[in-house]
C-alpha cells in the first residue's frame, strides 16, 4: 500500500517543529526519529520494550513520547515510539490514523481530519 508524505507541526514540552511525516496504515504504531526528538520533548521509558521490524532488521523501542500535532489546523495528540534507526522523521501509523479517523487521499497526496471528530474526542 502506498504512503503519503506531508509536513506536520509537532509540539512538545521543549519546543515545536515541522517534520516530514509519512502516513502509513501498514505500520501499526506511530514512530519518531530519536535524533529529532531531543529538540522537541523528553521521552519516557516504556515498562517493556516494543519489538519492531524495519526493512530486513528487528529493533527494540525502549522509549515513547506523547506529542500534540496539527493536521489542517486541527489539534490532535498521540504517542510515538522513539526509533533512532528510523529513516523518516515521523511515521504516522495505522493506530493513530484510525484513532483520529484520518482519511488518506492517495489521488492528490492529502489527508483529511473531520473537525467534529477531533473536537468530540478532546472534550
Amino acid at each position: 500500500m502506498p504512503a503519503i508524505h506531508l509536513s506536520v507541526l509537532y509540539i512538545g514540552s521543549k519546543s515545536e517543529k515541522v517534520l516530514d511525516t509519512c502516513f502509513d496504515e501498514t505500520i501499526s504504531l506511530s514512530r519518531i526519529n530519536g535524533v529529532l526528538l531531543d529538540e522537541i520533548d523528553l521521552p519516557k521509558k516504556l515498562g517493556r520494550p516494543r519489538n519492531i521490524h524495519l526493512g530486513d532488521q528487528d529493533f527494540s523501542a525502549e522509549y515513547v513520547v506523547c506529542l500534540d500535532f496539527y493536521i489542517n489546523d486541527i489539534l490532535l495528540s498521540d504517542e510515538f515510539l522513539l526509533v533512532p534507526q528510523l529513516v523518516e522523521d515521523v511515521v504516522m501509523g495505522g493506530a493513530t490514523i484510525r484513532k483520529w479517523r484520518i482519511k488518506l487521499n492517495f489521488d492528490d497526496n492529502s489527508v483529511y481530519v473531520d473537525p467534529k471528530v477531533a473536537r468530540h474526542q478532546l472534550i
